[in-house]
């Protein structure tokens, strides 16, 4: 009686089948991953050797930046920093020296307060630009250059501000520039000779006013002091105490100034009898004169309304006020021109 083995736990024909159909699944997809990859990969300007060191590139720099942030937290920088700083002040790479240049007006010392903050500091460690940001926040200083002379010195170039005007304010005189930054407090014998602004936000203006009297170059230097009234006009004082009411708006005024300089200079009004000039009217000018006051005036009306005012109209009353003579019984005070 012959033996026969039966095995058992072999796979089936069904088993077999689905081990098949898996096997060609798996081919499949690595066929359709490996042409898709192959499609991106000939898009792409790099061949697979430049793929390979870009690759490279990128993970270096990764471990690079980890270690730099390990030595950081380590403190090996500042290590690094305190060796060059002991290695520069063992070779005289110092700050010892300051030259400041080009300071007139401003006070040096507080120049030197700003650059001695990095006295003893090794001289590749000194920051120029930081301190030249805080010399920028002076009020004279206009512009600032620091530079290094080594082994152990610092420039110092400063570009100061000018001064152009004097604002009068409630409890002080403040210098002022051309751009209206105020630049220090000055005392009344200091302020001499300097125009004078007053009003309220008349140190704002100081660049309009300089653009209203460039109109007119011929009454610059006879001006004494500005007054900004209302925030929207200006009374001029000559230095013959001599008061110009100059309507608004830029253009208005500007136009009434080189009017009143036309007229001053066929008919000499400056140092002339009227005290007071007032021109906010259109084409027309209406002066005060001590002891003729309302009579010129009144003599002005009549021309305004009479007829459409001009300059020779203007001209016949600013005659007839030059060459008036008679003395007022009483004087009455010259006030600058009316309140608005």
């Amino acid at each position: 009686m012959s033996a026969r083995t039966i095995k058992r736990g072999g796979k089936g024909v069904r088993r077999a089948a689905a081990a098949q159909g898996k096997a060609q699944k798996v081919r499949t997809a690595k066929a359709k991953t490996g042409s898709l990859v192959d499609t991106l990969m000939g898009w792409l300007p790099f061949t697979e050797a430049q793929l390979h060191r870009i690759f490279m590139g990128m993970i270096l720099g990764f471990v690079g930046l980890a270690l730099w942030i390990v030595a950081t937290l380590i403190g090996v920088p500042a290590m690094a920093r305190d060796q060059v700083a002991l290695a520069s002040h063992n070779s005289g790479f110092e700050l010892h020296n300051i030259n400041v240049r080009g300071t007139n007006n401003l006070n040096e010392l507080k120049v030197y307060q700003i650059a001695l903050a990095d006295r003893n500091r090794a001289m590749p460690f000194v920051d120029v630009q930081a301190m030249r940001e805080r010399l920028l926040q002076l009020s004279w200083v206009e512009d600032a250059r620091v530079s290094r002379q080594l082994p152990d010195s610092l420039v110092i170039d400063i570009v100061e501000r000018k001064p152009v005007a004097v604002v009068a304010k409630a409890d002080r005189l403040m210098l002022i520039d051309k751009d209206g930054v105020e630049l220090e407090v000055v005392s009344a014998e200091r302020a001499k000779g300097k125009l004078l602004l007053t009003g309220p936000g008349a140190g704002r203006q100081v660049a309009a006013l300089n653009e209203l009297l460039d109109a007119a170059p011929a009454m610059r230097p006879h001006v004494r002091s500005a007054e900004w009234v209302g925030n929207r006009r200006w009374n001029l004082t000559f230095k013959t105490d001599q008061v110009l009411a100059l309507p608004e708006g830029k253009e208005q005024s500007a136009k009434a100034l080189m009017t009143f300089a036309q007229l001053d200079g066929r008919n000499r009004l400056l140092g002339g009898k009227a005290t007071a000039f007032d021109m906010r009217a259109p084409d027309r000018i209406y002066l005060r004169v001590p002891g003729r006051t309302d009579a010129v005036e009144q003599g002005a009306a009549a021309v305004a309304t009479a007829a459409p005012a001009t300059t020779s109209a203007a001209t016949e009353v600013a005659d007839a006020a030059a060459k008036s003579s008679p003395k007022p019984a009483a004087k009455p005070s010259a006030k600058s021109g009316e309140k608005d």
